[in-house]
């Protein structure tokens, strides 16, 4: 028996700028992710300062959900999703950032979304910003990193939440907003906050003052929606990669301890209201001014957060010199001393495959903030092989089978309050992190390649039908045959 309550939310995640496509429909306007070029074939993902004619920007059509949205939704039905967790472009709304005047072409838009979501018995839940920053506000202010923006988001939030507040139920502010705290990758801090590193910055005082404007618009976001709708239920969203010390050596538990405060910065702000004592001697040390004003400390204690929003996708490990044995860790880039750890596999990219993980988290999070939590991304990226119109993808079947056990025993062993479970993504889009389809997450099969080229159909996967099985026996049948 899986314990899990009858309410659970089984659904399905995705984000507006990877799969709807239609980029300049409407009266969009530019986002800071129209302007990252695709990443396939070994090349990272490039940042443009307009859209260059000869360059390829995935995100400018995703799959098409923008013309293609009915026939989706009819086979979310199908899976028997009962939420989707998407996200509204703001670009759709306030096409530069800056206007007093929404863009009604692209509330239009969402209500057809919404409703037909609600029409087929499947609640949405909604990120307010996932990577989605107007291109003008990273141009013109230069992103969160000017409180000026902290006012347009706010604009943003409070024309939505007005717009939706009988519609929408829950929603999160922004997505995986710690991912920033890799200061030495530039697609993050430019997707999350339209942030460039000038070369006369201290990228880590940058992030803080950035972050501080961020938690700002968070909190205000918040008190506007409770103002607008008391019921709204409005999470943070971070991204958490667990950090396990590799031995039970106290310098490599020391260094665990300190490197987790990665993953803990902006949920402490944004559960507790107030900065950490570890960040604030930190500000201290290095004589960082990250934009302090005065009433910030009563606006982040009034927008604190209902419940944890979440993505997990795997777990590393930390060792003290351990440039003493390197290693090549996808996680070196942001932790000069995150190493493999031997007792897990990794999937192609590279990322390791850790279901106990999960469950880790789950506690590590509840007994840290006691607030409900709601895993919005967990999933499997591999490449997918058409045989006959099917595909036998089992090795997704099995790691979502492990993560769905795990996510069940903290839940009814060990008591955590878990609100739903939402897989990424639910149907194949464009690969965040290398702008390549063939990285694909789905259950629902999309036909095209890394050049844009195919014929769209969707085809479901065994995992569709693996899936659909789990979500009406409420996680008691985890069969995967």
């Amino acid at each position: 028996m899986s314990q899990l309550p009858q309410n659970f939310m089984w659904g399905g995640a995705l984000a507006a700028n990877q799969f709807e496509g239609g980029y300049d429909q409407d009266g969009k306007g530019l986002s800071v992710m129209d302007v990252i070029t695709a990443g396939a074939h070994g090349k990272a993902r490039r940042i443009t300062t307009h859209v260059e004619p000869d360059a390829y920007y995935p995100n400018h059509f995703g799959i098409d959900f923008y013309h293609q949205y009915q026939e989706d939704i009819a086979l979310f039905k199908e899976l028997g999703l009962k939420c989707l967790r998407t996200s509204i472009a703001w670009t759709r709304i306030f096409p530069k950032g800056d206007e007093t005047t929404p863009n009604e072409a692209g509330l239009r838009f969402y209500d057809k979304i919404i409703d037909t979501l609600i029409e087929n018995g499947i609640e949405p839940v909604i990120t307010l910003s996932h990577f989605e920053m107007p291109l003008h506000l990273a141009h013109t202010y230069g992103g969160f990193r000017n409180r000026k923006v902290v006012d347009c988001f706010a604009r943003f939030a409070e024309v939505v939440f007005e717009h939706y507040q009988d519609k929408v139920t829950y929603w999160m502010t922004f997505n995986e907003i710690n991912n920033q705290m890799d200061v030495q990758n530039p697609l993050f801090l430019w997707t999350n906050s339209g942030v460039q590193l000038k070369p006369e910055d201290n990228p880590e005082a940058v992030l803080y003052q950035t972050a501080h404007n961020q938690l700002i618009a968070s909190a205000r976001a918040v008190k506007i929606g409770k103002q607008i709708n008391p019921n709204f239920q409005i999470g943070a969203m971070i991204s958490h990669i667990p950090i396990y010390p590799y031995s039970c050596h106290p310098k490599d538990v020391m260094e665990a301890q300190i490197a987790n405060r990665l993953r803990f910065f902006f949920p402490d702000v944004q559960v507790r209201g107030y900065y950490p004592h570890y960040a604030v001697k930190m500000f201290e040390k290095q004589g960082y001014d990250i934009g302090w004003q005065e009433g910030d400390d009563v606006l982040l204690r009034e927008g604190t957060v209902d419940y944890i929003g979440f993505s997990y996708y795997m777990s590393t490990a930390v060792k003290h010199h351990a440039e003493d044995s390197p290693e090549n860790n996808i996680m070196n880039h942001t932790l000069p001393n995150a190493v493999n750890n031997p007792y897990i596999e990794s999937s192609d990219w590279g990322w390791a495959i850790d279901s106990i993980g999960l469950r880790y988290t789950l506690n590590v999070l509840y007994e840290r903030y006691q607030l409900p939590l709601f895993i919005v991304e967990n999933g499997f990226g591999a490449v997918d092989q058409v045989e006959n119109n099917e595909i036998h993808d089992s090795y997704r079947i099995d790691y979502l089978k492990q993560h769905i056990e795990a996510a069940i025993q903290a839940v009814d062993e060990d008591g955590v309050d878990l609100l739903g479970y939402t897989p990424w993504g639910i149907i194949d889009i464009v690969s965040f992190t290398t702008g390549e389809m063939k990285k694909r997450y789905g259950l629902i099969y999309v036909d095209q390649d890394d050049e844009g080229h195919g014929s769209l159909a969707r085809l479901k996967k065994d995992s569709f039908y693996w899936y659909r099985e789990v979500i009406q026996s409420n996680g008691v049948n985890l069969s995967s045959h």
